[in-house]
């Protein structure tokens, strides 16, 4: 998820610099909501993961 939201964020970025005004606030919004998605399935997987591990 991290890595298409940094893909995203660099389109949106080279977008807006040259001028695409539309395809810059699109990427950027995809950016946004798939960090948002990330940054939850991180957490998830960090509280509901802890469960799983066994001591040697």
């Amino acid at each position: 998820m991290f890595r298409w939201a940094i893909i995203f964020a660099v389109v949106a970025l080279v977008a807006a610099l040259l001028g695409f005004g539309g395809i810059a606030g699109l990427s950027a919004d995809f950016a946004k909501i798939l960090l948002v998605i990330g940054v939850i399935l991180f957490i998830l997987a960090f509280v509901f993961g802890r469960g799983r591990r066994t001591l040697p």
